[in-house]
């Protein structure tokens, strides 16, 4: 819940209120679907989290893919590899299950999440345009 902010985009914005109602929504989603829940812990203290949809194809082709529907990690714990652990573990189980490819969303002003997914080997492959009207 603590980082749901930076899930929001400066276009269009999102009221604390409203991102925390979102997010609930999307972990009740998640949970109802095939996932991989993985936590980072060390020393018993959680680092950060990613869960992944293992079975939902892609919307537009209809292959299958894992999808990393949200990966979060402690403030206090960036710069500390949590976030490329977890997605190497992440594209290991995707591997294991036999999914040819792994895709997330995330959001343009987030400069470090996007450096971090081009150097794990992510590329740009879509783009969602937003205009406020």
């Amino acid at each position: 819940m603590r980082t749901i902010a930076s899930s929001a985009s400066r276009v269009r914005g999102g009221d604390p209120a409203d991102l925390r109602i979102s997010y609930a929504r999307l972990l009740e989603f998640l949970f109802k679907q095939s996932h991989v829940l993985l936590v980072a812990v060390a020393a018993e203290e959680r680092l950060g989290f990613l869960v992944m949809l293992d079975d939902l194809p892609d919307e537009v082709t209809g292959a299958p893919q894992a999808f990393v529907a949200y990966m979060a990690v402690e403030p206090n714990a960036r710069r500390l590899r949590v976030a490329s652990a977890l997605l190497e573990r992440a594209e290991q189980l995707a591997r294991e299950k036999g999914l040819p490819s792994i895709a997330l969303m995330v959001t343009e002003e987030n400069r470090a999440a996007r450096e971090l997914y081009a150097r794990t080997g992510f590329v740009t492959e879509r783009r969602l345009l937003a205009k406020i009207l």
